[in-house]
């Protein structure tokens, strides 16, 4: 194919240690525009995006190696599920049955158990778009798997269109009523340089309300205000502006790793925009969950390569993860996370790369 012409290339990124042969695929647009994604965890593990000067970089932090991807890690790049965030206590009930689930973080289930969908490899193809190009990637997840009912047949489709958009669509079935929440969990630093923290990138969220949670970062339930709180970014401001102040819920998350209410609920809309400063590099966030997860990069540690040099810091990426709300299944106030057998599950996000005048 020509070099201007939107495309995909398969390449081999490495093989799991049972011998499973992992791809990347290369999906690039007319712009220039590159996402590597690969069948591990339908990860991406690099995203290119032009800065003010038309220099493309990648923007989202990963790794070089699978077997860093293998190893532990706070989910770089990865599809999200069963489902997304955390389940109080590892169990929930549905229809008078108590289903336990896998408590991998502390007492609770977080992002779908020990073997979630980022760790599984997934079924991929090429997808005919009228608008650049896209990728099915499908995936089984049979009844009881983490202890989730219902044999869970799930789609996601990442199209890269021709206006430096990256469109990711959900879908899934099931043969048994069940819960369901999928997210994309790439980790942002519109810089391009992985050794600068983020807190220089002004964001904005679209959203009244965020949910607190408690000392386990489960919610309490309540819809709080974020009317003169660390938590308004209702107006850009600086992710590092109010990070440290002094606020409860900023030292139970260590910083920002909350769920915020977006407004216009049941619409397709823009849920949040990040810039950088310098490069003037924005990415808006769209999607038609109630909920967005933003994270700033707490639990980062210095302990994690960055293939640019030396190891990933603090804050030196950020997440936004569009969602339903953490700890639905407990929580009957919250809007509802199951999926009956004749239901289809759909949802919709769309990473939207521009640059600011």
């Amino acid at each position: 194919m020509n070099s201007n012409k939107a495309e995909i290339k398969k390449s081999v990124f490495g093989s799991l240690p049972d011998g499973t042969t992992i791809s990347k695929f290369n999906m690039k647009n007319s712009k220039g525009m590159e996402v590597d994604v690969i069948s591990y965890g339908g990860i991406i593990t690099r995203w290119t995006a032009p800065d003010k000067n038309g220099n493309f970089e990648n923007v989202v932090i990963g790794f070089d190696s699978l077997q860093d991807y293998v190893n532990e890690n706070p989910y770089f790049g990865a599809i999200i599920g069963r489902y997304c965030n955390r389940i109080a206590n590892a169990r929930f009930n549905l229809d008078g049955k108590t289903y336990e689930l896998e408590s991998n973080h502390g007492k609770n289930n977080l992002h779908g158990g020990e073997k979630g969908f980022d760790k599984i490899n997934w079924e991929v193809s090429e997808e005919d778009v009228e608008d650049g190009v896209a990728l099915k990637l499908k995936h089984l997840s049979k009844d009881g798997y983490g202890g989730f009912p219902g044999n869970l047949s799930t789609v996601v489709t990442y199209q890269l269109t021709e206006n430096n958009e990256l469109k990711v669509l959900y879908e899934a079935t099931t043969d048994k009523k069940t819960i369901v929440n999928l997210t994309q969990h790439s980790y942002f630093n519109l810089s391009g340089d992985f050794s600068q923290s983020v807190l220089d990138h002004t964001l904005s969220i679209n959203a009244d309300t965020f949910l607190p949670v408690d000392s386990v970062l489960i919610p309490t339930g309540e819809l709080r205000s974020v009317e003169d709180t660390p938590f308004d970014f209702r107006n850009p401001k600086k992710i590092g502006k109010s990070i440290n102040a002094e606020n409860s819920q900023l030292h139970k998350g260590t910083g920002y790793d909350h769920c915020w209410v977006l407004n216009s609920p049941d619409t397709f809309r823009i849920a949040s925009r990040a810039v950088h400063p310098v490069s003037c590099r924005v990415l808006e966030v769209l999607t038609d969950e109630p909920g967005i997860q933003f994270y700033s990069g707490n639990f980062l540690d210095n302990t994690l390569p960055n293939p640019q040099g030396g190891n990933y810091k603090k804050r030196s990426g950020f997440c936004l993860e569009t969602q339903h709300f953490p700890d639905s299944p407990n929580q009957d106030q919250f809007p509802s996370v199951v999926l009956n057998p004749d239901e289809r599950y759909t949802s919709r996000t769309t990473f939207r790369f521009s640059v600011e005048d």
